[in-house]
């Protein structure tokens, strides 16, 4: 592994590398796992609104502001990576998903100490945690495995050139398929959303995550070069397991 800092990334096929020391791939995963546990508490519950010239009043999902940078970082991690990286911290990412929801509800059960007033707005903060970590769990992992897939075959279809093309065209299909599943599974129904507002505000979220990855391209351009080149490699998911079912490298 070493000759790899010598040169300027090298085209490899994913096998290449598999149960390799990567130098920047644990700080990536960590950066993918602290962006989704705190988009599922503190953004995904609340909606906020925008003044829009001619339309008013605009309702969107505040972990809109945020969330998507672990769209930005999925698309790093395969396309620096490889697929099958990527899948491990998706992996890595719903399980402590799953545990943060685990956490949630313990601490909001834990009966309060007679002194300690804030139970009721403890429990109106992190009380829908569990709703909709579910349906974020779900839309998560579907979303995240749609948007590498699509990026790591785009990635063979184009030879590797034209990044721009694979970055927003799998975040078109993952955040597309993200949204379908994460607002009517957490809020249909709920206090306070109506069927209008949940399918405004998918749609809307579905275009300003598209449009974020548009924005942040040139962020992404410079984050993967500079990892391609300090890692030594340019990985080509030839010849991978496609399947989301298992974690192994």
């Amino acid at each position: 592994m070493s000759d790899w800092k010598n040169h300027g990334p090298r085209p490899v096929a994913a096998g290449e590398i598999a149960g390799g020391q990567l130098r920047y791939f644990d700080f990536v995963m960590a950066a993918f796992v602290a962006i989704i546990l705190l988009s599922n508490v503190l953004g995904a519950g609340k909606v906020a609104t925008v003044t829009l010239p001619w339309i008013g009043d605009w309702p969107f999902g505040a972990g809109i502001l945020f969330f998507p940078i672990s769209y930005v970082i999925g698309d790093v991690l395969t396309e620096v990576y490889g697929y099958a990286r990527a899948r491990r911290v998706i992996w890595a990412g719903s399980a402590a998903v799953l545990f943060m929801a685990f956490m949630s509800w313990v601490v909001v059960a834990l009966p309060p100490a007679p002194s300690w007033g804030n139970q009721a707005a403890y429990e109106t903060i992190f009380g829908q945690v569990p709703r909709i970590v579910l349906a974020s769990l779900c839309a998560f992992w579907v979303g995240e495995f749609v948007n590498s897939y699509v990026l790591a075959k785009m990635k063979l279809w184009t030879g590797g050139k034209h990044l721009w093309t694979r970055t927003i065209g799998s975040t078109v299909a993952g955040q597309g398929v993200d949204s379908l599943i994460f607002y009517p599974l957490a809020f249909l129904g709920a206090e306070g959303w109506t069927t209008n507002l949940v399918l405004t505000v998918l749609v809307t979220q579905w275009v300003l995550k598209v449009s974020w990855e548009v924005i942040l391209t040139p962020v992404t351009y410079a984050v993967v070069a500079f990892l391609k080149r300090r890692e030594g490699i340019d990985v080509f998911d030839e010849g991978t397991d496609f399947t989301p079912f298992k974690a192994r490298v």
